[in-house]
């Protein structure tokens, strides 16, 4: 049976201070060759022609119907992309890029082998790295996807900035075989491992949704929330768009469902908990946790009737249904 209880050491760690954990499995992919920018921007959501040496974005990659095959963080070091994906489509990814290469000048490979993620989120995640990580500076003026090479044991370490948890948040990327020693580093300058259950719960207070949990090959990007830093509305055609751009200038945005936080007055849901509003099914929960700061609380898609914050819903469990309030993302204070 899942835990949902968080260690308080460890819920305080990424609050208070800092602490280490991945939010999900992920792959890497390196992208090479002049013409790797060119290649992407007219696959993926968001600008990456735009980008310049040590910026980034988050975007998704979308079917021809607008639904989402992927999402991935786009990090350009200068001669280089990084590719940061959902460990479970790594291989799907992989194909893919190779099924729209033509004649572009493009090289990409997994990293799988040779690169590991190290996560470190909380207030003093930037100092910390700062004091382990050689090379890299001002970590705590970074704005959301910046990335420098720094040099960690004298072997070579990329640093990005992604915050998921609701505090700064940092991926480290080094070789295996320095990943031991990073994380003594990091355990020495006072920042543990923390628990999946905290990791988790800080992840929905945040309102931070997963591909694979919260986001599905189902999904359009719209309904998850995530247009207003996965989607550029500026620059040319890519894959999806169409279906898009009709969403926010036909319907004005609106769509059948939306993914929603709410506070549960109960016991922690099970995924998947059927959600009911005035005797109607409008729902269900992708993800559910116990936070220390504000009991039972999950996210779930929602009917687009009952969007509005403070709007009592009722969640199906064995035990019978609990009381529900939805709220915004993220889960800031409750009335």
């Amino acid at each position: 049976m899942k835990s949902y209880q968080t260690s308080p050491e460890g819920y305080r760690a990424l609050h208070e201070l800092a602490g280490v954990g991945a939010v999900a499995p992920r792959g890497q992919i390196a992208l090479s060759g002049s013409e790797r920018a060119s290649y992407l921007q007219g696959l993926l959501t968001n600008d990456i022609a735009a980008l310049t040496q040590g910026s980034g974005c988050y975007s998704a990659w979308l079917t021809p119907q607008g639904r989402m095959l992927t999402d991935l963080y786009v990090f350009e070091s200068g001669d280089m992309m990084l590719l940061d994906v959902p460990g479970e489509e790594l291989a799907a990814t992989l194909q893919r890029l190779d099924q729209f290469l033509f004649s572009e000048d493009v090289q990409f490979a997994s990293l799988s082998d040779t690169l590991r993620a190290v996560w470190l989120h909380g207030p003093a995640a930037a100092r910390i790295i700062e004091g382990t990580v050689s090379g890299v500076a001002e970590l705590a003026e970074w704005p959301q996807y910046r990335n420098a090479r720094g040099q960690f044991g004298g072997a070579p370490a990329v640093v990005a900035r992604v915050d998921q948890l609701g505090v700064p948040g940092f991926c480290v990327y080094a070789a295996p075989a320095q990943v031991e020693a990073l994380l003594a580093a990091f355990h020495d300058a006072g920042a543990p491992a923390i628990d999946a259950a905290s990791i988790e719960a800080a992840r929905l207070e945040a309102g931070y949704p997963v591909f694979g949990v919260d986001m599905t090959h189902e999904t359009i990007p719209l309904e998850a929330g995530i247009e207003g830093r996965a989607i550029s509305l500026t620059k040319g055609c890519y894959v999806g768009q169409e279906v898009i751009i009709r969403v926010l200038h036909r319907g004005q945005g609106r769509v059948a469902k939306k993914l929603m936080a709410l506070r549960i007055e109960g016991d922690v849901p099970d995924r998947g908990a059927r959600i009911f509003g005035k005797d109607r099914e409008i729902g269900a929960i992708t993800s559910a946790a116990l936070s220390p700061r504000h009991g039972a609380i999950a996210l779930a898609y929602l009917h687009r009737d009952f969007l509005t914050p403070g709007t009592d819903v009722e969640v199906e469990t064995t035990a019978g249904r609990m009381r529900a309030m939805v709220t915004e993302r993220p889960i800031l204070h409750f009335q």
